[in-house]
């Protein structure tokens, strides 16, 4: 397993965490909401990364106006990841069939998913003091370039774990069975 793998699942929280974050969500324990809890997982954090991705927007304007036209295209590489990170939440399949539709679900298999969901809210979470230190030094002449390089580190790893959680999800749904990876 990767050190990012292992780095998520070493850190996961209650899902007592991840409900309390994400309005309305109650798991996947419940067979008929599976489905409904994915959805509200990827809705969340694509609405809340198109709020960060709209942030980062304004912060570029910003430092365009201010005469960082050479940084136009790191600004608009980080700008692009982020939307791409968005993008393939968004347009993630709604849930896997043989985990979605299985009977029962080992708690400790849950357990993996709710360690990459909880992971992929706490990517969001730490864009927030990143495009703060990016809008700080946008205003103050600070390191724009070192700004930027932390808002796309996470951009990348937030990307590279969404990438294991659809992993979990696929191998999850070979060991009960399914055909996840056939979709």
């Amino acid at each position: 397993m990767s050190d990012l793998y292992e780095q998520i699942v070493g850190q996961r929280g209650s899902i007592e965490n991840l409900i309390a974050r994400i309005p309305g969500f109650r798991g996947y324990q419940d067979k008929g909401a599976r489905r409904t809890a994915d959805r509200m997982v990827r809705e969340y954090i694509t609405g809340q990364l198109s709020s960060r991705i709209e942030r980062l927007k304004d912060i570029e304007l910003r430092v365009l106006e201010s005469g960082g036209i050479v940084r136009m295209s790191e600004t608009r590489s980080v700008k692009d990841r982020l939307q791409m990170y968005r993008d393939r939440v968004a347009a993630a399949a709604p849930g896997y069939a043989g985990l979605m539709d299985a009977i029962k679900v080992d708690d400790e298999a849950l357990e993996r998913l709710y360690a990459f969901d909880e992971a992929q809210v706490r990517y969001l979470e730490h864009l927030d003091p990143a495009l703060a230190a990016l809008e700080q030094a946008a205003q103050g002449g600070g390191d724009i370039s070192a700004a930027l390089h932390e808002v796309d580190q996470i951009a990348r790893e937030a990307n590279d774990a969404f990438r294991l959680r659809e992993d979990v999800l696929i191998n999850l749904d070979k060991a009960l069975g399914g055909s996840a990876g056939s979709r």
